[in-house]
């Protein structure tokens, strides 16, 4: 088996969880094996190639997209047990360059960064080394030549979650909060007033949504993606105000309203399906805003291990509902409590974004 590194610990983080999200539960009895040297390699040199990722602040563990980005290096390293695969966590955003600049110092081929607040970070470290393969989830406009963007269409899935928490909602109010003003965060919030605004368009009916104005691309966040004290407050605000379904889109923070949810108000999560990912919350989580990071990550290390150094194109990768890219969960815990009418509209709605007859669409959404 190829190596496989983890420069800061664990703290907690179920790896085959999130992989199970994905359908890729045979490769978790691989990920607590001990490192072994590499027998052979995939790069063209003969030794293994070696995949690094640079997690953003949420962490390995946080549940969410920097989870979800691991777990599609798992994926890749079980298609192909040669490679190498390491990650390293940054604690503070001043962390980004100077773990990415690391991370080049130390051989690797491939560099995952997560996320858009490290897009700058990452075209610096691209354009220091040009030779390297860089990837960023979430980010990414096509012009530095080794970087492969992996991107989602996530307003069309939010759409989908809009209608159904309209749908669902018994108060007519339901409510968002954000991590940070971001487009990756935004994107979503404004695929769920869509959703929302079609319900109502629809039903004829008046559901208000608290949390975001997607006219003046402003609404409620926590600016930071990790204390859950802080996504806590931002629900008990929302919920105070009548909303009884949240929609945190905050990564870890996000947990403050999962742990608080319950007669209140039910959560919609987002990135890996939470009922795998978080199943403590199974029992007030009504779906997820899946994006499908782990295998579109998983497909870049996987082209780039194999590609005898040849960079990879900067066009990247996009995320679709009709490529599976972006999606909605399965309810779960909710699928008895939920009318067969709204699930049958939903799916409706989904193929009619994927015909193109609806377009759903944000100022956010990849270029």
């Amino acid at each position: 088996m190829g190596e496989e590194t983890v420069l800061r610990p664990v703290r907690g983080m179920k790896i085959a969880a999130i992989i199970a999200a994905s359908g890729l539960a045979l490769v978790a009895a691989a990920c607590s094996k001990p490192a072994e040297t590499p027998s052979g390699g995939a790069s063209s040199g003969g030794t293994a190639y070696k995949a690094c990722m640079v997690t953003d602040t949420g962490g390995i563990d946080d549940h969410s997209f920097n989870a979800g980005t691991w777990a599609g290096f798992v994926k890749a390293k079980a298609a192909n047990p040669a490679l190498a695969t390491s990650y390293v966590a940054s604690t503070a955003m001043s962390d980004y360059a100077p773990n990415l600049t690391n991370q080049a110092s130390a051989g690797c081929q491939y560099i995952q960064s997560v996320g858009g607040l490290m897009g700058d970070a990452t075209v610096a470290a691209a354009k220091a080394n040009p030779k390297i393969q860089f990837s960023i989830v979430d980010s990414g406009n096509g012009e530095q030549p080794n970087i492969y963007p992996v991107q989602f269409e996530t307003q069309q899935a939010a759409y989908l979650a809009g209608y159904l928490a309209a749908g669902y909602s018994k108060t007519g109010k339901v409510g968002t909060y954000g991590g940070m003003k971001i487009p990756p965060v935004t994107i979503f919030m404004d695929g769920f007033a869509d959703g929302v605004k079609k319900y109502n368009a629809d039903k004829g009916k008046n559901v208000v949504l608290l949390g975001w104005d997607k006219a003046k691309q402003d609404g409620l966040f926590t600016n930071d993606f990790v204390k859950q004290d802080a996504g806590k407050a931002k629900s008990d605000a929302l919920a105070a105000q009548g909303a009884d379904v949240i929609f945190p889109v905050a990564g870890g923070a996000g947990l403050g309203t999962a742990a608080n949810a319950g007669t209140k108000y039910t959560v919609i999560w987002v990135d890996s399906d939470a009922c795998v990912a978080v199943p403590q919350y199974c029992s007030v989580m009504l779906t997820t805003v899946v994006k499908n990071m782990t295998d579109l990550v998983s497909e870049a290390v996987g082209k780039a291990a194999t590609s005898n150094g040849t960079l990879l194109s900067n066009t990247g990768a996009k995320g679709t509902l009709a490529n599976n890219g972006v999606s909605l969960a399965p309810y779960h815990d909710f699928d008895s409590k939920i009318d067969a009418t709204l699930k049958a509209e939903i799916e409706k709605l989904k193929a009619d974004i994927i015909s193109g007859a609806i377009t759903v669409s944000s100022p956010a959404q990849p270029k």
